[in-house]
């Protein structure tokens, strides 16, 4: 959101359409917010972790801010790194419960609006198939910022794709 946010004021201030990074950025902060919202359909946060995501959110975001107008690259670059994590951490729970050891996911039918959201074919809407699909999306996000950690900021994001291939 932040890099969007900045890019399209950007884009404004010199009068210049910008090369498809602002949508893409868009984009990946709508996804995000969606695995967020599904993953909220299982467990309701009490008052506190809702005032500690706030306060979280307040100081992170400011500080990303910050290092954005400075170091654009850099914080892409984190970010990659803040996907590897996520995919890293969800590829364990997603072989437990192949491996059949999280009984309690087993049958546990994927959150309605993770359905809508990642058009989730019938037969395919079980927490394994959710997981798989967030873990894809993680993937798919790290990529993208890692592009454009190294991608000159004039450069399309599909070009700089490509010359990774």
């Amino acid at each position: 959101m932040v890099g969007g946010m900045l890019r399209h004021l950007k884009s404004v201030r010199q009068m210049k359409k910008d090369p498809g990074w602002i949508e893409s950025l868009i984009e990946e902060a709508y996804n995000e917010r969606m695995h967020l919202l599904t993953f909220l359909e299982l467990a309701d946060p009490g008052i506190f972790m809702r005032f500690m995501v706030l306060a979280a959110q307040s100081l992170f975001f400011n500080a990303f801010f910050v290092s954005y107008l400075v170091l654009p690259k850099t914080c892409h670059r984190f970010v990659g790194y803040l996907q590897e994590e996520a995919v890293i951490t969800f590829t364990p729970a997603i072989h437990e419960l192949q491996a059949g050891k999280l009984h309690a996911w087993d049958d546990l039918p994927a959150p309605e609006i993770a359905v809508k959201d990642c058009r989730m074919p019938k037969g395919k809407q079980k927490m394994l198939d959710l997981l798989l699909y967030v873990r894809m999306d993680e993937a798919k996000h790290r990529e993208v910022n890692h592009t454009w950690g190294t991608a000159r900021g004039s450069q399309s994001l599909y070009c700089a794709l490509s010359r990774r291939e």
